[in-house]
């Protein structure tokens, strides 16, 4: 068996909880369920069968037979070329069909194209999705820097709303080695090549460390001129791409909105040259 639908004998007569089984050479029907389902009752006789309401005891459809089985075909059909078509879910149609839209499914479904037991616009298409994806889910890294600041993982995100104080974009740096992280709230997206740079100097100066490697992503933020020499002159080598460690302060995001949006006014200045910024401790 590969599907359960309802189906429609041609007429209106309609049968519930139908089985489709491929290799099956004829198409049976259970009597007991038939019964059960209408709430009617089979009479047979030599020539053929009725289908018979239990209360009133009138006729639903009548149905002559002249070979060894008994057949149910409603006698408005051609013998010949009446079958039953089950009516598969809208998730069946819509792999059958190459997987079109729940808009397209319906409108075949109301020109009756095709039967579908229910549309439901909430089902998600494990392929469809997969489909849609620009690219390749990166895989879980688990390298890890020797040092404090041998590899810094810097991002930018873009709050759909303003703070109180005018913050719309925020800045976060993540060390690799100790995976400390600094989250830097602006006013304005050019902002974030000088707050960089500023943290480069906090850095030297409160830390005595100098930041090796920087790995973000292709944003005209990183990769623009300014950047580009910033990075030549302090022997700091770019690597402009989206890593998988890159990928992860996307989940810090949303909570540290929630810090930062409605708080950024009154936030100390931890850093010198009037930033500031959260620094928080990451365990994972």
């Amino acid at each position: 068996m590969t599907a359960t639908g309802d189906a429609v004998l041609p007429g209106t007569f309609r049968l519930n909880n139908v089985l489709v089984a491929p290799n099956i050479i004829k198409n049976l029907i259970s009597v007991r369920q038939l019964t059960t389902d209408k709430n009617c009752f089979v009479e047979f006789d030599p020539f053929g069968l009725s289908v018979k309401d239990l209360h009133s005891r009138n006729e639903i459809i009548r149905c002559n037979s002249s070979g060894p089985l008994y057949s149910l075909m409603p006698p408005a059909a051609s013998s010949s070329s009446c079958a039953l078509i089950a009516a598969a879910p809208a998730a069946v149609w819509h792999r059958r069909l190459g997987h079109p839209g729940h808009e397209a499914l319906f409108k075949l479904s109301s020109v009756s194209a095709i039967s579908c037991t229910h549309h439901s616009s909430d089902q998600l298409c494990h392929a469809c999705q997969l489909g849609r994806h620009i690219r390749l889910p990166f895989a879980n890294s688990s390298s890890r820097a020797l040092k404090n600041f041998d590899l810094i993982h810097s991002d930018l995100w873009t709050s759909p709303i303003k703070s109180v104080s005018g913050y719309k974009y925020y800045l976060v740096i993540l060390d690799d080695h100790s995976h400390f992280l600094w989250t830097f709230p602006l006013r304005l997206k050019s902002e974030t090549f000088s707050t960089l740079a500023n943290f480069f100097s906090y850095v030297t100066t409160q830390f005595g460390c100098t930041i090796k490697n920087v790995q973000c992503d292709n944003g005209r933020e990183f990769d623009n001129s300014s950047a580009r020499f910033f990075f030549l002159t302090h022997g700091v080598c770019p690597v402009l791409t989206p890593p998988p460690k890159t990928g992860r302060l996307n989940a810090f995001f949303a909570p540290l909105t929630i810090l930062c949006a409605p708080f950024s006014s009154k936030l100390p200045c931890l850093l010198p040259t009037g930033l500031k910024a959260f620094t928080l401790p990451l365990i994972y």
